[in-house]
């Protein structure tokens, strides 16, 4: 067994992706986060009409960069944590080469 190769799936395992294509899902990621942003957004205002709240543009403007804010900022940085682990930083944690 010592003998062995690695089989490819067993060897793309082992080696962290390129940096190059370690960004690649955190893009398609972000603009998915984007969108449900959006989303949240135009609910979040949706719902500030309906209630009956005053329409000043003060409260819509925090509501909007509130929410929206907050919806891209926790999708970047979930991002981040994927493009960390699938390039190979996570491994690397620990070791004292």
């Amino acid at each position: 067994m010592t003998g062995e190769q690695p089989t490819r799936a067993e060897s793309a395992e082992a080696e962290p992706m390129a940096a190059s294509t370690a960004w690649a899902p955190f893009w398609r990621l972000l603009r998915i986060v984007g969108l449900c942003a959006l989303l949240a957004v135009l609910a979040a205002l949706g719902v500030l009409q309906a209630t009956g709240a005053p329409a000043r543009w003060e409260l819509w403007l925090a509501v909007a960069g509130g929410v929206g804010g907050t919806v891209l900022l926790s999708g970047a940085l979930m991002g981040l944590v994927f493009v960390s682990n699938s390039s190979g930083h996570d491994r690397s944690v620990g070791r004292s080469d």
